[in-house]
């Protein structure tokens, strides 16, 4: 109900449905008096009974548009998605989050549904309408630009009441904008169909969410992660105990399932029936007596977690409502689901009596309320009068911000009630943000708001303002904010800070950049594109959607990177100006430096990342919270290179090879080939800091490159990719095991190929099978294109060269040394041979004789992931899948391999709008009078861990800065000691000296040192110049001229003790 003026509507068994056509799908509106309205029966008839039958028969995935989502939540779970149909009722902030994020999902058929008239209250949240639809249906406002989101989904849209016939042919209803007694009513209808029934609304800066699954409901997947899988060291018959290899963990819980393959001697256990599990040690997990009457354990195996699918009861609405199951949103605020139960019932109370919400600040309507609170909540319900009066004075309002997280979390649990992936929330799930309100004592504390504070001035922000008032708002208005990062969170932040109204006063601003292009991937959850967008700059784009979302909207658009390379761009003058930082990026360095440069500007930040279902939101508040990089996550465990060399026993083994083998053939050699032709001193003055290894295999690689190994026709390329299959599959196995044979046994009488190590096969050669053929036909082809040859791409043409490739036969060669562990091959890596220097001689000399025609530039080649038709990923799946033959480890499909080499990162819409919702809910309490910064205490923001797939929200205050102390000073990352030039360099470090009363030992300028007490000579000669010629001098570099301040680090005379920077601006 977030059109604020009920109209009574009776539920009705017709509705008028509008359908949308590929004219509409393509942007082109049909205005509604030109469109066919039908009886929803026969509009349904066909598709809506079983929307299923209406897919095509054979239809496949477009992996390119899902493949984010599919790893997220795996291909069975996304053809159930394309299987379905959805009704969404009430298209109000809530609903078109939902409907946005079930389409961009790729949910078959969305139905959409309203009877409501767009107001003013709505455009606040509601971003695809405008004040030319004041008074038009929203639904029919919006169907165009949601049909607009995935050509892939059948969108429509019902504008008259729902009825049981109509409800009942979706296979899940969400209900927004819906009181109660509606609610009980159609989740009658939905139960009497055996159909799920998802209930969200949004309301100020509180929310909720309720399901009803149904009786029985199966999950299939509680959880939603990938199958542990482990090597067995050893089971103990008797004990039923089962160890895993090298005491690795196995990382499963009680109650697990576990099947096995490749075990030796208790043959039984491979693929046996799951059988449950009962950890003991991280290590070690038993399944009891399951396995007594087994044969004996001899060696080896395998073991794999299996999901069980459970199966679990949900009481109707009107039922679970007396007694209800509680989801807890915040652990500090334990009690604030029950009283906010009660405080829902009571508004709806309020609304069915008096056909309109109550008032912001009118004490009238909270008297009346707190009436209709006290008929509702028991009489020994403890709920807290703030509380109360919040509630009712926001009941009007209407936030994006709290929409897209509630929003979010509604469209996860659509998908799991959809796909029975993961486990849907149990029953009910009441959300507040009171703590984004304004803190007391700063300039807009929402104590002395009035009633005509927060009126409605007939404006786009009026359901923002009924919340914060007009003062406020202004304010967020004048707000200039730099958003880094256009992705999928980069669009959700654009799309709430248009709406919010940031940067939309002529003294307000807001910029982005991205350096990307957008590619077919994006489309899925970065919903500000389209596909005629696809390879178009992401933030002119983004930019560019967002200004139709709010035309007041000052933006401005850049593509560059932010980094050291780029602080002539972003300069001191650029972040002068602002009022905060938002990152939207994908990678930690990025994010480090951008939180660098906050610290170093005093900015706030707000930062955050997703993957697939699991977010975080992170707040760094100038003077109060640590920085970003005040902390670290554990480094990911890097393949160890003996594993990858000679001894891989997982695919992700066989894909990083594959990968590490594509740098190496088509971009490393021809990159340092470039290197030597671009400048032959420039080359060997680098080759100067390498090992000596490391120098031989650099300077063989560009003669390789350039001379030994350079094709001079197409014929030659498809020689060489067969060679390469000889070598990669063949001869290197083959001497692998002459050095080590199959029955080679340790000095501990252990067989050698045992445990983690494999024994390999050679592959012969056969083009006939598939990832043979794919291996030499896309290595040739990548081959040509590295050279500016034309390949031959003909098959038969292809196959016929192939076949008269000569390939020598291979003799082992005696005195091979394998590295067995990883210790041999850091030290094979760097060992120095007798003949080292005698072979970097020769090898150097041969590059210095090559032709003129042998010195033509190459054309090294850059890994591509999302483009099909570039062969990349041919080849490395190739590749990887041939060398998992090799060790008869199970192949992977493309889509696994692309997500290993690519290092792709699983995403979802759901998440990213969840997470953005929380971010921009941590703004609200940046804001105070002239754009200064507000002292908040730190116990009101919030930093957020969130999984959608169990679901779990960890909402904590942000860490404090840590605190450091030099004499009885304190002072934390966000202290420095600022000093003004210019001066000389010994005026410096007396004023460093006097600030800090300490003595300085020694003053840099990033990697330069500018001074030491241990160099009295340099010194004396620099201490009467001005600092900023000593820093050229030293630096060799001059002083960038858009710089006004450099950075210096000083050490003093105790190195105990530690001081802040020095900021010195020149």
């Amino acid at each position: 109900m977030n059109s604020y003026d009920i109209e009574e509507v009776p539920l009705k068994k017709k509705a008028r449905f509008i359908e949308v056509s590929d004219n509409l799908k393509s942007g082109n509106y049909i205005p509604m008096e030109t469109t066919s309205l039908m009886d929803n029966s026969e509009q349904l008839k066909g598709s809506q009974e079983k929307p299923q039958q209406k897919r095509q028969d054979g239809e496949k995935l477009d992996t390119d548009l899902y493949s984010r989502q599919i790893y997220a939540l795996g291909e069975s779970a996304m053809m159930h998605l394309r299987k379905s149909s959805v009704l969404i009722a009430g298209l109000g902030g809530v609903g078109v989050e939902i409907a946005k994020n079930l389409i961009l999902g790729g949910v078959r058929h969305v139905t959409i549904q309203d009877t409501k008239a767009a107001t003013w209250i709505d455009l606040s949240a509601q971003y695809y309408l405008t004040a030319n639809h004041i008074g038009e249906n929203r639904a029919k406002s919006c169907l165009a630009q949601l049909a607009e989101l995935n050509d892939s989904v059948q969108v429509s849209a019902s504008i008259e009441p729902l009825s049981e016939e109509f409800v009942g042919k979706f296979d899940l209803t969400i209900l927004t904008d819906c009181n109660i007694e509606e609610q009980d009513q159609i989740n009658a209808w939905t139960r009497s169909k055996s159909r799920c029934l998802l209930v969200a609304d949004a309301r100020g800066l509180f929310s909720y969410v309720a399901v009803d699954a149904g009786k029985q409901f199966q999950i299939d997947d509680k959880n939603g992660e990938q199958c542990q899988e482990f090597l067995i060291e050893y089971v103990d018959k008797s004990s039923g105990d089962i160890t895993t290899f090298d005491k690795s963990p196995h990382n499963l819980e009680d109650g697990d399932y576990i099947t096995f393959t490749e075990v030796k001697g208790m043959t039984e256990l491979n693929g046996c029936q799951p059988l449950k599990v009962t950890v003991k040690k991280p290590d070690v997990f038993t399944v009891g007596e399951a396995i007594k009457s087994f044969t004996d354990y001899e060696g080896g195996g395998r073991g794999k977690q299996v999901k069980m699918p459970v199966k679990v009861d949900y009481s109707d609405l009107k039922t679970a409502r007396a007694n209800p199951e509680l989801v807890l949103w915040d652990m500090g605020k334990w009690n604030y689901g029950t009283s906010l139960h009660y405080l829902w019932q009571a508004l709806h109370a309020f609304e069915q009596k008096n056909n309109r919400s109550p008032a912001p600040r009118n004490e009238k309507d909270l008297e009346a309320f707190q009436e209709e609170l006290k008929a509702i909540a028991p009489k020994d319900a403890e709920i807290a009068e703030a509380l109360v009066k919040h509630f009712c004075f926001q009941a009007r309002g209407n936030l994006v911000t709290v929409a897209s997280v509630v929003g979010g979390i509604a469209s996860q649990e659509a998908m799991k009630l959809i796909t029975h992936h993961m486990t849907p929330l149990k029953q009910f799930m009441y959300i507040d943000h009171l703590d984004a309100l304004p803190a007391p004592g700063t300039g807009y504390d929402p104590e002395k708001l009035t009633e005509a504070d927060c009126a409605s001035q007939e404006s786009r922000y009026d359901g923002q303002a009924a919340v914060f008032g007009w003062p406020y708002q202004k304010e967020l208005m004048r707000q200039k904010w730099f958003i880094v990062g256009a992705g999928a969170i980069g669009c959700e932040l654009l799309k709430n800070f248009a709406m919010m109204g940031i940067g939309c006063d002529p003294q307000g601003g807001l910029k982005i950049t991205d350096m990307d292009q957008i590619e077919i991937s994006n489309l899925n959850r970065q919903f500000l594109f389209r596909r005629p967008d696809v390879g178009k700059k992401k933030s002119e784009c983004a930019a560019r959607s967002a200004k139709a979302f709010n035309p007041d909207l000052n933006i401005v658009a850049l593509s560059e990177r932010v980094g050291a390379d780029t602080e002539h761009i972003f300069s001191d003058e650029f972040f002068a100006e602002l009022n905060g930082v938002a990152n939207a990026l994908d990678n930690v360095d990025a994010r480090r430096y951008v939180d660098r440069r906050c610290v170093y500007y005093r900015l706030p930040l707000l930062e955050s990342g997703t993957q697939g279902t699991k977010g975080n939101t992170q707040v760094v508040y100038p003077h109060l919270t640590e920085s970003y990089g005040s902390s670290m996550d554990p480094p990911e465990k890097d393949i160890p290179l003996c594993t990858l060399k000679s001894f891989p026993y997982e695919i992700q083994h066989t894909i990083q090879w594959a990968r590490d083998s594509f740098e190496g053939l088509f971009s490393n050699g021809a990159s340092m080939a470039n290197q030597y032709l671009a400048g032959h001193e420039a080359f060997f003055d680098r080759l100067k800091n390498m090992a000596p290894g490391q120098k031989i295999e650099m300077l063989d690689a560009v003669l390789k490159a350039l001379n030994k190994e350079r094709p001079s026709s197409p014929e030659d390329c498809v020689a060489w990719a067969r060679l390469q299959f000889e070598a990669n599959y063949h001869n290197t196995i083959a001497q692998l095991l002459f050095s080590i044979p199959a029955d080679q046994v340790t000095s501990e009488g252990v067989k050698f190929w045992s445990g983690a190590k494999r024994c390999p096969h050679v592959l012969k050669f056969n083009p006939e099978q598939e990832e043979h053929f794919h291996y030499v036909y896309a290595a040739s082809i990548l081959r040509a294109e590295q050279y500016g040859l034309e390949p031959i791409v003909d098959k038969e043409a292809f196959l016929t060269v192939l076949g008269q490739v000569a390939v020598p036969e291979f003799h082992p060669a005696s005195g091979v040394r394998v590295a067995t562990t990883e210790a041999e091959a850091n030290e094979q890596q760097t060992a120095m041979g007798e003949d080292t220097d005698e072979t970097i001689e020769r090898l150097s000399q041969e590059l210095q004789k090559l032709s003129d025609a042998q010195r033509k530039q190459l054309s090294p080649i850059d890994f591509e992931k999302d483009d099909d038709s570039n062969h990349h990923m041919e080849f490395v799946t190739a590749a990887s899948n041939l060398r998992a033959e090799n060790y008869d480890i199970p192949p992977a499909d493309m889509m696994k391999t692309k997500q290993v080499a690519g290092r792709i990162i699983p995403a979802l819409a759901t998440t990213t709008a969840t997470v953005a919702g929380l971010v921009c809910i941590e703004l609200y309490k940046m804001i105070d009078i002239d754009g200064k910064l507000p002292e908040v205490p730190r116990d009101r923001f919030k930093n957020a861990f969130i999984n959608l797939a169990l679901p779990f929200f960890g909402l904590s205050e942000p860490m404090p800065a840590p605190v450091k102390k030099y004499g009885e000073e304190q002072f934390t990352l966000w202290d420095r000691f600022d000093i003004s030039g210019p001066m000389t360099l010994n005026e410096l470090i007396k004023s460093v000296a006097k600030k800090s009363n300490q003595t300085v030992s020694m003053l840099s300028a990033g990697t330069s040192l500018i001074y030491a007490d241990f160099m009295p000579g340099p010194y004396g000669k620099r201490k009467d110049l001005n600092v900023k010629e000593v820093i050229e001098q030293v630096t060799k570099k001059e002083v960038p001229q858009h710089m006004r301040a450099m950075v210096l680090e000083a050490t003093m005379e105790d190195e105990d003790i530690e001081v802040p920077y020095i900021r010195y601006t020149f």
